[in-house]
């Protein structure tokens, strides 16, 4: 069976896991924001609970109070399979997905159905392409994973910064994460998971790279540096051990506007030195607690999937990545800023995602893709609309 045709499905976008915490503000933001004629609906296992949401959503757009509710459990495959045939984009917010993703992604792939989701893990996204890429490639299905925070911040903000230097030259781009906020309970639980799976997630990585087809002729690499103080930040850096710079190297390998040699490195960004060598042990910590299963539970239970703060506290967040992009005798500073990182802005970049998967003209792809890849301008447009900012703060000849 090849590329579905899927202009005769029921519903234009389906969103499972509505009923927690992100997924009912991401509910909330399609509500509010949906363009005339939209075909939606929302899904979960608990259908008292989309009633419920559903009530809400009226609040805000009277014409939800028709918005159908679809049960679905990620312990019955059959539902969920019965959600992808109906649906043209399915975005899930439930996680963790090394836990509860692999089912509906797997029918997405089947269906020929663009997937979209809120995944952080490394091992869940290199599991799901050496398992499904080659399936969603058949069927037109287009599979993105970590439409959120992570990564899309960071994927559109490096590609954006690549598209003010030069084209056919090496070039080098360095993220500075700053923010104000708290994780979510399934980020929070998504990285405990992943700590205390390392192996696991070496060989999945080790795996995934002997079924990659080799690039010829270019080189895209995401090495992790030392901690340093960043002068041209005026900052000092710490790098990230997330998912975001393998997201930006997997952009820069498909894409040929990246240049021949590309390098990408990702730190959090602290303005004294006391906080930054804090930050390093409190991580060393966590991840240290994470080996120990009582330890685990104990730290899991602090903030839990499906928790989250106050509207007053989303309110008050906010994040900050800066880029310095070099390269062709230039360097540029640009900025992607927005405000409450882990919730209200992570809820409006999965439902922008959607909704330019399901209308907008984009280039061709599929199987398991980046944002950098199936969107990229298109994004980076919906989300200026939407209030996040993309902007060249300087740019200037390289001096250094």
């Amino acid at each position: 069976m090849g590329k579905q045709d899927k202009t005769e499905r029921m519903y234009d976008i389906v969103l499972f896991g509505a009923t927690g915490f992100v997924g009912a503000l991401t509910a909330e933001y399609l509500a509010a924001h949906a363009p005339e004629g939209l075909r939606w609906a929302i899904a979960a296992r608990d259908t008292a609970k989309l009633e419920r949401l559903r009530d809400r959503l009226t609040s805000i757009d009277p014409a939800c109070a028709e918005l159908p509710l679809l049960r679905a459990d990620v312990t019955e495959p059959a539902s969920l399979r019965e959600l992808a045939e109906h649906a043209r984009v399915l975005a899930t917010t439930v996680g963790p997905y090394l836990e509860y993703g692999e089912e509906l992604l797997a029918a997405c792939a089947d269906a020929g159905t663009d997937y979209l989701d809120l995944c952080g893990e490394p091992e869940f996204v290199d599991l799901m392409y050496v398992r499904h890429d080659a399936r969603a490639r058949e069927t037109g299905a287009r599979l993105v994973h970590a439409c959120g925070f992570d990564s899309i911040p960071h994927d559109l903000g490096a590609y954006f910064t690549v598209q003010q230097l030069p084209e056919g030259v090496p070039l080098t781009v360095d993220g500075f994460v700053r923010s104000e906020a708290m994780f979510s309970g399934g980020t929070f639980a998504s990285a405990l998971n992943q700590f205390s799976r390392g192996r696991h997630m070496v060989a999945a990585a080790r795996d995934r790279k002997r079924h990659e087809p080799r690039v010829v002729g270019r080189r895209a690499y995401a090495p992790q540096s030392a901690p340093r103080y960043a002068k041209e930040v005026g900052m000092w850096a710490l790098p990230l051990p997330t998912i975001d710079p393998r997201i930006v190297q997997r952009s820069a390998r498909a894409l040929e506007r990246y240049g021949p040699d590309f390098r990408y490195r990702h730190y959090a960004a602290v303005k004294r030195l006391p906080f930054a060598v804090g930050g390093v042990a409190a991580a060393g910590a966590v991840f240290a607690a994470a080996q120990l299963p009582p330890a685990r539970r104990w730290l899991s239970g602090r903030l839990k999937p499906g928790e989250g703060p106050s509207e007053e506290k989303r309110a008050k967040s906010w994040f900050s990545v800066r880029f310095v992009g070099e390269g062709g005798g230039r360097q540029v500073f640009t900025e992607v800023a927005g405000g409450d990182p882990g919730y209200g802005e992570t809820a409006k970049m999965l439902a922008e995602s959607a909704l330019c998967l399901a209308f907008d003209d984009l280039p061709p792809a599929s199987g398991q893709v980046t944002t950098a890849v199936a969107m990229g301008d298109a994004l980076i447009e919906r989300l200026r609309e939407a209030g996040i900012s993309f902007r060249v703060a300087a740019s200037r000849p390289d001096r250094s």
